[in-house]
């Protein structure tokens, strides 16, 4: 007698349209809201002085991850026209017909309402500064059809909550924010385009633009100076924070990262440029513990 296999039951509707949802909003890929994370909490801390308080630490935690997810949104509605020729992105939601471009408008635009209901709890200035954020997220991804920049123009999105954080528990924005936020675009226009890199050969092809093609065969180069420029930037906020040791080790160690993220792409293949590109999460995460850690420090010597 033959065995007969039991037959799958189809996918409810519901739970299809949820995975689109959360393949749009890229919730199964944390990379990017770690990279958005990271120089929000660099602000905050050096904002307070130490651990923020509790509810505007949670307004721009959770808006760091509304507005990337909306960001991710726009992006892939923005990008129809190229990421069907992209191998790398051939399935996405929008690509594949499973999440239309209207449904992709509302979800991008409840995303941002709901950003924008936290910062409403917060004071006049930092509710200001988020009008910037809106256009800087919505704007972004039409740029790579205009400018070989659009690298840099993410890391000026991806940077605003710096100023805003600082806003947000200060009243203003010193000129130690914008320092800080300076770092932020060299960081985050090196990060991004080793993630161009990995795409690069398609982007030619279809007449996207990005800082990976403008630099050519110049690139490793490039990316020594956005790096250079970075840490700098960040030597100088350690110094007018009068940051410690700890600070000092953990920029150090970031240091090692990326020296490390060369050796990885050095021979540019895909593959390893998305490695590197990656492991920029491990940079952000040791300056930030090196902040937080030099902080906490303060405080207990303060209480001894």
């Amino acid at each position: 007698m033959a065995s007969s296999s039991p037959v799958e039951a189809p996918e409810p509707d519901w739970r299809a349209r949820l995975r689109h949802y959360a393949q749009l909003t890229r919730a199964d890929r944390p990379i990017g809201w770690l990279l958005l994370l990271w120089p929000t909490w660099w602000g905050l801390w050096l904002a307070a002085k130490g651990l923020p308080p509790v509810w505007p630490l949670l307004v721009f935690t959770l808006g760091v991850w509304l507005t990337r997810a909306a960001g991710c949104v726009i992006n892939d509605y923005a990008d129809r026209w190229l990421d069907g020729s992209v191998a790398r992105t051939q399935q996405r939601p929008l690509v594949t017909g499973a999440v239309s471009g209207r449904e992709a408008l509302v979800l991008f635009a409840l995303l941002m309402l709901l950003a924008f209901a936290l910062v409403l709890t917060q004071n006049r200035l930092t509710i200001y500064m988020s009008v910037v954020g809106v256009v800087l997220a919505a704007s972004y991804p039409y740029l790579k059809r205009h400018t070989y920049l659009p690298q840099v123009y993410l890391g000026m999105a991806f940077g605003w909550g710096i100023p805003m954080g600082f806003a947000a528990l200060t009243g203003s924005v010193p000129k130690l924010a914008w320092v800080l936020y300076v770092a932020n675009i060299f960081w985050a226009t090196a990060y991004d385009t080793w993630y161009a890199m990995v795409d690069r050969d398609d982007d030619i092809r279809m007449g996207a633009k990005s800082t990976a093609i403008l630099f050519g065969d110049m690139d490793l180069a490039a990316q020594a100076v956005l790096y250079s420029g970075m840490l700098a930037a960040l030597v100088l906020v350690g110094r007018d924070a009068g940051m410690g040791l700890y600070f000092w080790l953990g920029l150090g160690l970031a240091c090692v990262l990326v020296v490390y993220q060369f050796g990885l792409a050095r021979g540019r293949e895909r593959e390893a440029c998305f490695r590197a590109f990656l492991h920029n999460n491990w940079v952000g995460m040791v300056i930030f513990a090196g902040i937080a850690a030099d902080f906490a420090l303060r405080t207990k010597a303060a209480a001894a």
